[in-house]
């Protein structure tokens, strides 16, 4: 049996991919700080689902705490590291900035030394579409250069696959990134705009819309993300690109990859799919634009497809649905 080392493995996404690996056949050591960023009963439960499965060993810790890494690949020698732990969240970065470098930082250089004293078979390390920053040609092409980014945690995400790329070098560890955009769905995070719509909605409460509602996110349904990151396992970065669109680089068993929708949904279209799940409609405030955001998202996911054969299968109403129906369920409103 094959182990992969899944850090943020209560967090939102780090949950579904570890219990994707489970389904798979793969024992998982899923490692998590529980920081109270948001609500940690959430982490609570998810990791209480995980831990019913054998394959399932739980480690409470912070990724930048100095060898702990390095003992746990010494004792593990995980065969596959997927890499979700970080501080998130573009608002929070401008009051809360020692944060993203403590965690997205230093956690990320902790875990890259113990991959270099110990290397796995492949490295997947999350990035975001943040890392585009104010691009404005879009669809999002991974072959674009990112050097203008809005906030300090995209900032922080960048400055990730830069420190990644420059070990995939020196040290030839085969290294994919991969930016996703806009992740929703079923055990959310609730500081993302689809909990925070649907809580209010269902209070009774105004939502905060902000740039006046024109804007577009490029929204991925949970599923279809895990299926992205899951298939790029066995896409190991090698020598050849796979086709015109491959971002590996010539010089690193190294690439950056796209995981979305590749179908950008304006932000008003979006509100109206969760008014209609909710069953009512919204009082909406109208804002400027927050500092550190940005109007549009959209992922071009020709790399993937390239790699993988990945098509995203769920569209936003459904996906809303499914959100809308679970978040009823588990706080019984």
């Amino acid at each position: 049996m094959k182990t992969a080392l899944v850090t943020g493995s209560a967090g939102f996404i780090g949950y579904f991919v570890s219990a994707r690996l489970l389904e798979l056949g793969w024992r998982v050591i899923g490692l998590d700080a529980f920081s109270d960023y948001y609500d940690v009963g959430l982490k609570e439960r998810r990791q209480s689902m995980l831990s019913q499965s054998a394959g399932f060993t739980p480690l409470r810790a912070k990724l930048e705490d100095s060898g702990l890494l390095m003992e746990l690949f010494e004792k593990e020698r995980p065969d596959l590291v997927i890499h979700l732990a970080a501080q998130a969240g573009v608002r929070f970065s401008i009051d809360s900035p020692r944060s993203y470098v403590e965690a997205n930082l230093i956690g990320t250089f902790e875990l890259l030394e113990a991959a270099r004293a110990f290397p796995p078979a492949h490295m997947l390390l999350a990035s975001t579409s943040s890392a585009y920053g104010a691009n404005t040609e879009m669809p999002y092409v991974e072959t674009q250069r990112a050097d203008h980014q809005m906030s300090f945690y995209a900032a922080t995400k960048k400055a990730t696959e830069s420190m990644a790329h420059s070990y995939a070098h020196l040290y030839h560890l085969p290294i994919t990134m991969f930016r996703f955009f806009t992740v929703y769905g079923p055990w959310g995070r609730p500081d993302m705009a689809h909990f925070k719509f649907t809580r209010a909605i269902l209070n009774g409460e105004p939502i905060d819309v902000y740039n006046h509602g024109k804007m577009q996110r490029d929204f991925t349904y949970i599923d279809d993300l895990v299926d992205g990151i899951t298939g790029l396992i066995d896409a190991v970065p090698g020598d050849e690109p796979v086709s015109e669109k491959d971002s590996l680089s010539p010089v690193a068993p190294f690439r950056v990859v796209n995981i979305g929708a590749s179908s950008p949904t304006p932000l008003m279209t979006f509100i109206a799919a969760i008014e209609k799940a909710c069953g009512r409609e919204a009082e909406k405030i109208m804002h400027p634009m927050q500092p550190g955001d940005v109007p549009a998202t959209w992922a071009d996911t020709g790399l993937i497809e390239d790699l993988t054969g990945y098509v995203p299968k769920v569209p936003v109403e459904a996906g809303i649905q499914r959100f809308v129906d679970w978040y009823r369920d588990y706080y019984e409103v």
